[in-house]
């Protein structure tokens, strides 16, 4: 037990179990890591052993009403040829799967629960492969650095994986999920792949094959993954491409062996298309794509809202590391750089690039055994440099400390506002663990006034007595009459107010505002609407959802700020619209207040 990588191992095990049975929300009232994106992957398993019905899928709306995995069913879609369903995720997942549900299968009756493909023993059961997965996943990565890096370069680099990325959260938390598998998976690749070219064999070749098989039938993108063990040793010479061309040549047989196994492996998907619709090729994303020519390279690394780099700075070091990595891995240089700027590249080419919203970017998690060896060799470095070390030292610590401060939020702390973040609010909530709930509007105004304010005059006021009937809500939070809005009143009069740049430099709009029941859902929020205008023209807008701060039954004042814009206005105008929400919401006294900084 004198092995430091060993005790970082133990460690972050330790972490990964009190997450998932201590602090996951997952386990409250019960397991139900089945919910969302991994409930689709899951879906093959019940519909096929369970309830025989691969292609109607007639079981979804008892499962929906019973269990909960999705609000509503939205992991299939219906082919119009055929009539029948087909499954939105491919099957890799659910193949991995297989072994575990097939003992809760067998043992669900028994245990007194029902054998339906979702109550508690398969919950357990995916609970439990997910966190052998990434325990195993975890000590295999440690097998792969530490003949490379030694030992203190690989205990570093699993407790910086584990405490400051979003890792943890993907492997322990949300481990049903496909990153935490894939992690796995590309920790298997890379210790295959040396030994294949150390000492070719028809058992690695089929391994690899297969691992890169198994890796694109869970999602179809990770097909990159075989640039590692096709470009692992190159160095883009002459002589070294000559010298490969010739390792093929002498070993084309395994070659091909080993994209015989990866075909067989990818085939199940083909099948699986061909028995659902009677086609082989089938496009299960619908709308959903890639945007080839404006990838969302910059906003998917360092946004606010969800960049990668901003919720998992410490992968910087693994960045700076490829440089140390060249120097002491020179066969593993070429093929992770090109890996890892194809890799984002596609990433981010996706459309929906926030990738349904996630504690930072959930879709690079799986990548990191990848970056594990640029991190130990960085990590190397700094180690045999004791002054850059402890000033590395210094901040790995506050970067562990903000990685895991982000996880406790995911995870029950409230805070964070996955997919949906801010700079404004993450400066405001940043390492607290409590913010009063108006704090939330930020999310929408992205911006906070925290000087010392002068010349401060109303611009605007409007108490809503004296507005249509149709408008009018009681009992009122002042006077007569408040403000309130629905399915055939959307939109409140649209108040326009004449300003001018250079009047003021900063505008607060606030309200009153008490909600009957909590809204849940952000996009039926009544939606709190300031636009500096010339003319009709909108120059600048803000629009804040209300019952971001707003619970059962309480009345608050509500404000939020913002700058005037510096292209030329003629007016400010506010509106209020309603977007579907049956919480009872009331407006009144609202207002615009102007106003200088000292």
């Amino acid at each position: 037990m004198n092995s430091p990588s060993r005790i970082a191992w133990l460690i972050s095990v330790g972490l990964m179990l009190w997450v998932a049975f201590y602090l996951s929300p997952a386990l409250r009232g019960g397991v139900k890591i089945l919910s969302s994106d991994s409930a689709g992957y899951y879906l093959y398993l019940p519909a096929t052993f369970v309830h025989h019905d691969l292609r109607g899928l007639r079981f979804r709306d008892e499962m929906i009403a019973q269990y909960h995995p999705t609000p509503q069913f939205e992991h299939a879609t219906l082919d119009s040829a055929s009539q029948h369903f087909v499954l939105k995720y491919s099957s890799g997942l659910a193949l991995q799967e297989l072994p575990f549900f097939l003992v809760a299968h067998a043992l669900a009756e028994s245990l007194g629960y029902p054998a339906d493909g979702y109550s508690q023993p398969y919950q357990w059961a995916i609970l439990l492969a997910s966190l052998l997965v990434a325990v195993l996943s975890l000590w295999l990565v440690r097998r792969a650095l530490l003949p490379r890096f030694g030992e203190w370069p690989t205990a570093l680099t699993l407790l910086i994986l584990v405490l400051g990325t979003n890792y943890l959260n993907y492997s322990a938390a949300q481990g049903a999920m496909t990153h935490n598998w894939l992690f796995g998976w590309y920790a298997v690749l890379l210790l295959l792949t040396p030994r294949f070219y150390a000492r070719p064999t028809l058992v690695l070749a089929l391994g690899i094959g297969a691992t890169v098989g198994l890796m694109t039938l869970t999602r179809p993108t990770e097909i990159l993954a075989v640039l590692l063990p096709l470009l692992w040793g190159l160095s883009f010479s002459r002589a070294a491409l000559r010298e490969r061309l010739a390792f093929w040549r002498q070993h084309a047989g395994l070659l091909a062996a080993a994209v015989l196994a990866g075909g067989v492996v990818v085939s199940i998907q083909l099948f699986y298309w061909h028995y659902a619709i009677g086609s082989w090729i089938y496009y299960s994303y619908g709308d959903e794509g890639f945007n080839w020519l404006k990838p969302h390279l910059w906003e998917g690394i360092f946004s606010f809202r969800s960049g990668w780099l901003m919720y998992s700075p410490m992968l910087l070091t693994a960045l700076v590391g490829f440089g140390p990595l060249r120097r002491q891995q020179l066969a593993a240089f070429w093929p992770m750089l090109v890996y890892l700027l194809l890799f984002l590249y596609v990433t981010f080419a996706w459309e929906q690039w926030t990738y349904g919203g996630a504690l930072g970017q959930r879709a690079m998690v799986q990548s990191y055994a990848v970056l594990a060896w640029p991190m130990a060799a960085a990590l190397r470095w700094l180690l045999a440099r004791p002054r850059w070390a402890a000033a590395y030292g210094a901040l790995a610590v506050v970067g562990c400390y903000y990685g895991f401060w982000l996880m406790l939020q995911a995870q029950g702390g409230g805070l964070l506002a996955a997919g949906d973040m801010t700079r404004s609010y993450l400066w405001r909530i940043l390492f607290r663990y409590e913010v009063p709930i108006e704090t939330r509007l930020l999310l929408d105004s992205n911006s906070e006034f925290t000087g010392q304010a002068i010349n401060q005059r109303t611009l605007w006021q409007q108490d809503f007595e004296h507005e249509p009937a149709v408008f009018c809500g009681t009992p009122a939070l002042q006077g007569r009459c408040s403000l309130v809005l629905d399915s055939l009143h959307p939109q409140s009069t649209e108040y326009v107010i004449p300003a001018r740049p250079g009047d003021f430099q900063w505008v607060r709009a606030s309200a009153l505002a008490r909600t009957e029941y909590t809204e849940w859902d952000m996009p039926r929020m009544t939606q709190y609407v300031v636009r500096f205008r010339r003319g009709t023209t909108v120059v600048k807008e803000r629009t804040v959802r209300l019952q971001r701060a707003l619970e059962d039954g309480w009345l608050r004042e509500l404000h939020f700020d913002m700058r005037p814009p510096r292209e030329d206005f003629d007016n400010v105008s506010v509106v209020f619209r309603y977007y579907g929400t049956h919480t009872g919401l009331l407006l009144d006294d609202a207002k615009l207040t102007v106003f200088d900084e000292q």
